[in-house]
């Protein structure tokens, strides 16, 4: 039995006001840091992991810097895991969102699995390509404990997967900024232990 500690990066700037973030390198503030601290000692305490993955982009990296370095390791970052490339809506909100494309819009909401986002990518193609990268990390790792520090979509799409379900219940799974989920695999299959826990956040709200 493998041990996955499945992490959703620090809130940023961008969680705060609602915009889509993608592939922009938006960084994690000093609260942000500080809710990743804690993120880190809850993952430290319980369960002791000895590799850290997370996504290149920085708000992932410097989440799962938080966790490595009290453990002694290095985060070692994964282009499979990089957030959805939002395209044309990086960097925008979802009302001017819906102002300039409304059709593609309610789509995102309506129909997530089948979603065209204008130069972006699509959730099928992103599912393909995090779940390669899962898989290629639990098979450098059988039997160990390993963390991977990914987004609201990276992390989305792995809990589907996980629970044999389609993209088209991709809005029925929430991930908070620095939720923890634990998922258990063996021989390809996989259990679901917790999902979206955030208890270790709770001097911050």
């Amino acid at each position: 039995m493998t041990r996955i500690i499945l992490i959703r990066h620090g809130q940023t700037e961008w969680n705060r006001s609602e915009r889509f973030r993608g592939h922009a390198d938006v960084p994690l503030n000093e609260t942000d840091l500080a809710q990743a601290e804690a993120t880190a000692l809850r993952v430290v305490a319980e369960w002791k992991p000895t590799w850290v993955y997370s996504s290149p982009l920085d708000r992932a990296v410097r989440t799962g810097e938080a966790i490595a370095r009290r453990l002694g390791l290095r985060v070692q970052p994964h282009p499979g895991l990089t957030d959805l490339d939002f395209g044309q809506w990086q960097g925008l909100s979802p009302e001017e969102v819906r102002d300039h494309w409304p059709e593609k819009a309610q789509e995102w909401i309506e129909a997530p699995h089948r979603a065209l986002i204008p130069g972006g990518e699509s959730l099928p193609i992103a599912r393909t390509r995090v779940m390669t990268a899962v898989r290629e990390i639990v098979s450098r790792h059988t039997g160990g404990t390993f963390v991977l520090v990914g987004h609201d979509v990276v992390n989305r799409l792995v809990l589907l997967a996980a629970m044999g379900l389609g993209n088209e219940r991709y809005w029925h799974i929430r991930q908070d900024n620095c939720a923890i989920n634990v998922v258990e695999t063996q021989k390809d299959d996989f259990t679901i232990v917790s999902l979206n826990d955030t208890c270790h956040l709770r001097e911050f709200e």
